[in-house]
């Protein structure tokens, strides 16, 4: 399994579209192929920030959804409502019954 975490800040003027876009792509998400969890938060120190996280089966599917054509446009969207670059880390996670 994948764990993938990031960031993003949005400038004043952009939170409420930055906002609605993110909802908009973690409800899309959840619906593909090999994921497991996926959701968005408010940081709770920065309210211009939100948080994801996200968990994949295996790397061909967060690559696969990496490719999704509503997944490059959210980080389009990202890109141009950021008040900074986001950050990103993808980390591999071993699963224990």
């Amino acid at each position: 399994m994948l764990v993938v975490t990031g960031t993003v800040t949005a400038r004043p003027d952009s939170f409420e579209a930055m906002l609605e876009a993110a909802l908009h792509h973690v409800r899309r998400s959840r619906t593909e192929p090999g994921c497991l969890k996926h959701g968005v938060s408010i940081d709770a120190e920065d309210p211009l920030t939100l948080v994801f996280y996200e968990e994949w089966q295996d790397r061909a599917a967060l690559d696969a959804h990496f490719q999704v054509p509503d997944s490059l446009a959210f980080m389009r969207a990202m890109r141009s409502l950021a008040a900074s670059q986001t950050k990103l880390k993808i980390l591999p996670v071993e699963s224990r019954a």
